[in-house]
């Protein structure tokens, strides 16, 4: 069974945990236990990496019920039709994510319907409408035996939507994708430097910053940076614009990095 903190597997602590296979331009996982249950949120690795980086985190991908789709750009799609088909792992996604014809055949395919709670065994997922620039993407909200996960990655601005779907999470995973004057200032062409910074692209330091004062602090146990640019952003720079709201405490903060992902993370 996966393994959880300090290597006791997950199934024993009954924890709603969660893991990341590595977050950034190059590829995208998440995965999600409550040591009942086991889905991987996205595999924008190939198939070869992606087993690699599930077999470090004690995980064999026929552990997996289930692969959750948030949208089909290749940083987040790239493995999933590779991982069901070798392996038989379900794969949900919205019409619209499937409709963009990247996925290919899957040997299980269940449709999601946005803001339409729906279970995968013991876990119970929440799909929520976002602005970012693909057909139907959606991120989701995880509860388990009255925990509350939230993955909030790929978001061009925070919605008063999107800021009610995700109040009262325990731990939220949040896209810190880049620093607004690297972006301006740095390589990117101004086709692209538009796309990332506007209203369907991803969310800068500044707004995941303003995100989560609405959301309230005091219930979050975990706050991870994700989805940090490659070429826009610096570890330092995303603590350094969340860290003020926790009055300088940074113990709640991690990065789920881009090689190296983040552990196993228990919610109490």
């Amino acid at each position: 069974m996966p393994q959880g903190v300090g290597g006791a597997p997950l199934s024993a602590s009954g924890k709603l945990s969660f893991a990341s296979l590595g977050s950034g331009s190059k590829g995208n996982a998440t995965l999600v236990s409550d040591g009942e249950t086991a889905v991987l949120v996205d595999c924008g690795f190939g198939l070869r990496e992606t087993e690699r980086r599930l077999a470090r985190l004690g995980v064999h991908p026929r552990q997996l019920d289930a692969v959750l789709v948030t949208h089909e750009h290749g940083d987040h799609l790239r493995g999933v039709g590779p991982l069901a088909r070798r392996h038989g792992v379900p794969v949900y996604l919205t019409p619209g994510t499937w409709l963009s014809g990247r996925l290919g055949e899957v040997p299980q395919r269940h449709w999601i319907t946005p803001q339409a709670r729906f279970a995968v065994k013991s876990l119970m997922i929440d799909p929520i409408t976002v602005p970012h620039d693909a057909r139907e993407p959606v991120q989701f909200r995880f509860e388990s035996r009255g925990c509350h996960l939230g993955v909030l990655t790929d978001l061009g601005h925070p919605t008063e939507h999107v800021i009610e779907a995700f109040r009262g999470c325990d731990a939220l995973i949040l896209e810190c994708n880049h620093d607004r004057h690297m972006l301006e200032v740095g390589p990117y062409p101004p086709q692209l430097k538009r796309r990332v910074g506007g209203n369907w692209g991803h969310l800068a330091n500044v707004q995941a910053a303003a995100l989560l004062r609405h959301l309230g602090l005091d219930r979050l146990q975990h706050i991870v940076c994700s989805h940090l640019s490659e070429h826009n952003n610096r570890p330092e720079l995303a603590l350094e614009a969340l860290t003020p709201l926790l009055d300088g405490d940074a113990s709640r903060l991690t990065i789920a990095a881009q090689d190296s992902g983040l552990q196993w993370q228990a919610i109490r």
